[in-house]
């Protein structure tokens, strides 16, 4: 079996360094020197999708913009991109979010790929005005995926559970095909909910000997219920063409994180309620020191940024090894990132891909004829016509950006971006 490679879209901004935001913190500590615009975050996405990157990952919480509405807007500059549209039970009727999919999954000619967030914060959750605790949130979302699915086969539904109750619910377009559901979740609560709803049950970087014990479990768990589950992983990356320069790198992005800024998100972090979010932060215990926590795992992001915290560091054919070893365990769809999103999307694509396509692991989405574009360095014209810079920042052909930011400087950054 071939792997799957999904980006990632930060819709909260982008930034040369480690940008805060995700799990267990406040709204408003989310941003970055490059503003989340269409314009940006188109520039992501064409990218992704020339590099043969499947979809793209975007991301839910008070802390960015609505997953629905960016994507929405961002099929319309892409041709053959997914969007794995991450969104929370219980927010909005199951009825509604099923017509909701099912809409997006046809207007968008099928590139809808759905990743259920539960919700690991009371405190967030209350916001949004959920006032259920964590356990319950997962039997709700138990009932919650249970119309849903009903409702995508075309059933008239009639539910009356502990926490969600509707009538005769019906949908008069179905999504075809229904979209795939990706979940995520370590605790108690979590595992049964993903084993009878979840295609592709998703763990965060945590070192093989970890996943793999994961992985068990959550098989064990679907053969209860007579299912077979596929597994992704979710890692940011560092790679370079020497293992020296990736690490240079990484040690960049620690250098420019204060003491004061790691001791604040991780007494923020502490008080998560996420079972992932707790063993994320037992890799690296809040300390700068010993944070290579596995060949090439870096938990360096986490001691600012919540939520995946983990990244892979090394030369390209190092982190090709570990996506190897990670494959042996069974995982066969790989969620990545880098900062910035838009450049390092380049390091993994160019440098990354070619070698795992040259050893059977990877087939570009467009076919053979493409497989090959991601080998010559910043080859691809974006679907607009617009061409891309030594750093993949793409530009039309008077070298602007798509939003008509004149590009001033040999690293080929838009205006305003940070360094």
């Amino acid at each position: 079996m071939t792997l799957t490679f999904h980006w990632f879209l930060p819709t909260y901004g982008d930034s040369r360094d480690i940008v805060g935001g995700g799990h267990g913190l406040p709204a408003g500590t989310a941003g970055g020197a490059r503003p989340a615009t269409v314009a940006y975050l188109g520039q992501i996405a064409r990218t992704a999708e020339q590099l043969g990157f499947v979809g793209a990952l975007t991301p839910t919480g008070a802390w960015c913009e609505d997953a629905w509405l960016a994507t929405a807007m961002l099929t319309e500059v892409t041709e053959r991109l997914k969007f794995l549209v991450a969104f929370r039970p219980g927010l909005t009727s199951p009825t509604l979010a099923a017509q909701m999919a099912s809409t997006f999954q046809r207007l968008s000619r099928g590139r809808l790929l759905l990743n259920v967030v539960t919700g690991g914060e009371s405190q967030e959750q209350r916001g949004y005005g959920d006032f259920l605790d964590k356990d319950a949130r997962y039997a709700r979302t138990d009932e919650f995926l249970h119309v849903v699915r009903a409702l995508w086969r075309g059933e008239a539904v009639s539910h009356a559970g502990e926490h969600l109750r509707v009538e005769q619910a019906r949908l008069n377009r179905l999504p075809d095909p229904a979209p795939p559901i990706y979940f995520g979740g370590s605790s108690t609560a979590a595992g049964p909910v993903a084993a009878r709803h979840s295609d592709v049950y998703l763990t965060w970087g945590e070192p093989p000997a970890q996943v793999a014990e994961k992985l068990a479990w959550m098989r064990r768990l679907a053969a209860e219920t007579g299912r077979e589950l596929r597994f992704g992983i979710r890692l940011h990356v560092i790679a370079r063409d020497t293992a020296e320069a990736a690490w240079a790198q990484a040690q960049r992005l620690l250098d420019g994180i204060a003491d004061s800024d790691v001791a604040a998100v991780q007494a923020g972090l502490r008080r998560s309620e996420s079972e992932g979010q707790h063993r994320m932060l037992a890799l690296h215990g809040g300390s700068r020191d010993r944070l290579e926590v596995s060949p090439n795992l870096w938990a360096g992001v986490g001691l600012v940024r919540g939520g995946a915290g983990t990244a892979l560091v090394g030369s390209h054919s190092e982190v090709a090894d570990r996506i190897a070893e990670y494959h042996a365990l069974g995982i066969t769809e790989f969620i990545l990132s880098g900062h910035p999103h838009l450049e390092e999307a380049y390091w993994v694509g160019e440098g990354v891909l070619p070698i795992l396509h040259r050893r059977g692991l990877w087939q570009h989405p467009a076919g053979e004829a493409s497989a090959t574009v991601a080998e010559v360095p910043f080859a691809a014209t974006t679907p607009n016509g617009t061409a891309t810079t030594p750093n993949g920042t793409a530009t039309t052909p008077d070298g602007t950006t798509p939003d008509g930011t004149t590009i001033r400087d040999g690293a080929g950054l838009p205006s305003g971006a940070g360094r």
